[in-house]
């Protein structure tokens, strides 16, 4: 059992403890430790009010699918003891006992294909024995269609089988197509056995980040009812808005008087930092669980997210892809391009949105389209400093972190021949195999850097007149910036002036620089940049 992180909380005359259940995945040990627990129990009320019997659900890691997987265990378990108080317990479920089967493949990182055999192995043993099956045959599927009839037989009740991380495997071997294509067909000749032993099934529930159109659990079960997109089921996972305040309301008084804030300023800090997701056409703005328990357990804002595991994969496909990285990150598509990943043509939006570096924003019915963008700050920090060293490597002048704090500094006080002078050496870092027979892998790393040091940066910012390349604002200054590739700077200067870049914003207070760039693919660095800063 996991030692829950314990708060004392502080409201008037009351003292409280507030108990979080970091890393807790666990619903038995959650309750009887007492932990901080949002009632998710609607929704197994709502599963076992349909008619289907096969579930899946997708989401991003850290979001609390093992947790709901948990409380179903124990719900067909016949634990009433553990939901006491809860919405299900109000409910005029018989509470009798189901055979439950539980495969959690969310314990290994199948590194070498091996792995999978042996936990597949060693979890049917534990079922074999617990069901008395004493002939034991060849093949994992046949053994895993023994064990469920032998469990409905035994009990005289149909099974449940909840699938925790089904696709894990699949997910850590995206770029090995021969240790994908072993746990695959390995998986689907286990998945199999729910289409063929029905009689014997109550229900079958799967979690993952993904779903692979091309797994047997998907070709095969056409009453799948796949419920990631469900505007009935959009908060099963993460916390609400409404959930935040009526669970959490004691908790950030805490964060806020640590951080010498306002309520509602904390309140504010936690919404950039970890909500903004959203699973559904209608669904509410989400957070993360697994930072803002962090969070206001630790009364600090942190990257808790990012800690838990590098997007590697997602950083490569998108390398490879070769696409305007900024354009990739705000787009809009139909739900089909975000439900599935075919290994032979991977999307990339449906790679970054199963594993949450996209997230719907907005829904069009008139054109049945979504909006992605980045969720929040942590994940954006996430995402762009594991991009940086795949469009990046600094040569000169010290590493990648000391030359963005230093980009950072001259654009905060207002400096921008130092921030010339230290995007060019930022820029000389750009790998020599990078294709530069265009603009796009240049925009490309000045939009990671950008998006890295924080600025309230625009790309390609349309006018009256064209569209500006970099747009740069602070609180006490503008940077208006025009970057060539193999041109002058002269001639990036007088775009900003022909196109009067600069007309928008002069009326505007803040202090205001034009800055004329080029880069040289022969030299790999920038020519003597043309900066003028607009005078009223």
């Amino acid at each position: 059992m996991k030692k829950a992180d314990i708060k004392y909380n502080i409201r008037g005359n009351m003292a409280e403890i507030v108990k979080y259940p970091i890393g807790e995945q666990d619903f038995k040990s959650l309750r009887e430790m007492g932990c901080l627990y949002i009632d998710k129990t609607q929704y197994i009320d709502k599963i076992i009010s349909m008619s289907n019997k096969y579930y899946f659900l997708a989401r991003p890691r850290r979001f609390g699918k093992s947790l709901f997987l948990s409380s179903l265990q124990y719900f067909f378990e016949g634990r009433r003891d553990l939901f006491k108080g809860l919405y299900i317990d109000s409910t005029h479920w018989n509470w009798e006992a189901y055979p439950v089967l539980r495969l959690d493949l969310n314990t290994e990182k199948y590194e070498v294909p091996g792995l999978l055999d042996s936990l597949v192995d060693n979890t049917f043993k534990k079922w074999e024995k617990e069901y008395d099956i004493k002939e034991i045959a060849e093949t994992l599927s046949t053994r895993f269609q023994n064990i469920i009839a032998s469990a409905h037989e035994k009990t005289g009740r149909q099974v449940v089988i909840l699938v925790d991380e089904y696709d894990k495997p699949l997910v850590g071997n995206l770029n090995m197509d021969e240790n994908f294509e072993h746990y695959r067909a390995k998986l689907a000749s286990v998945y199999s056995n729910f289409k063929s032993s029905a009689e014997h099934i109550r229900l079958v529930f799967l979690t993952g980040v993904s779903r692979f159109s091309k797994l047997s659990v998907f070709s095969d079960l056409n009453n799948l009812n796949d419920i990631t997109f469900d505007n009935d089921f959009a908060d099963i996972c993460g916390i609400t808005e409404k959930e935040l305040i009526e669970n959490f309301y004691s908790g950030i008084e805490i964060f806020a008087k640590e951080n010498e804030i306002s309520f509602r300023d904390a309140c504010i800090e936690l919404k950039n930092n970890y909500d903004g997701y959203r699973f559904a056409k209608k669904g509410s703005d989400i957070y993360n669980p697994w930072s803002l328990l962090n969070c206001l357990s630790k009364r600090e804002i942190s990257n808790y997210w990012g800690r838990t595991g590098k997007p590697t994969i997602i950083a490569e496909a998108m390398y490879r892809f070769d696409e305007d990285i900024e354009s990739m990150l705000n787009t809009q598509c139909d739900e089909t391009t975000l439900q599935g990943f075919d290994l032979r043509n991977v999307s990339p939006l449906a790679m970054l949105f199963q594993t949450g570096y996209l997230t719907i924003k907005e829904y069009d019915r008139g054109t049945h389209l979504f909006t992605l963008g980045v969720p929040n700050r942590e994940v954006s920090e996430s995402l762009f400093k594991e991009l940086l060293p795949y469009y990046v490597k600094v040569r000169r002048g010290g590493d990648s972190e000391t030359v963005v704090r230093n980009i950072v500094n001259s654009i905060l006080l207002g400096q921008p021949e130092k921030l010339v002078k230290n995007i060019d050496i930022f820029l000389a870092g750009i790998p020599y195999d990078m294709k530069m027979e265009d603009e796009n892998n240049l925009h490309n790393a000045i939009y990671i850097l950008l998006a890295l040091i924080g600025t309230k940066v625009e790309t390609e910012v349309h006018t009256s007149d064209g569209r500006i390349d970099l747009l740069v604002k602070t609180p006490r200054f503008i940077y208006i910036i025009e970057l060539k590739f193999d041109h002058s700077a002269e001639e990036a200067l007088t775009q900003i002036e022909e196109k009067q870049y600069a007309l928008p914003y002069a009326n505007d207070l803040r202090r205001l620089f034009k800055l004329g760039l080029n880069f040289s693919s022969k030299t790999r660095h920038l020519d003597p940049p043309m900066i003028e800063e607009v005078v009223r």
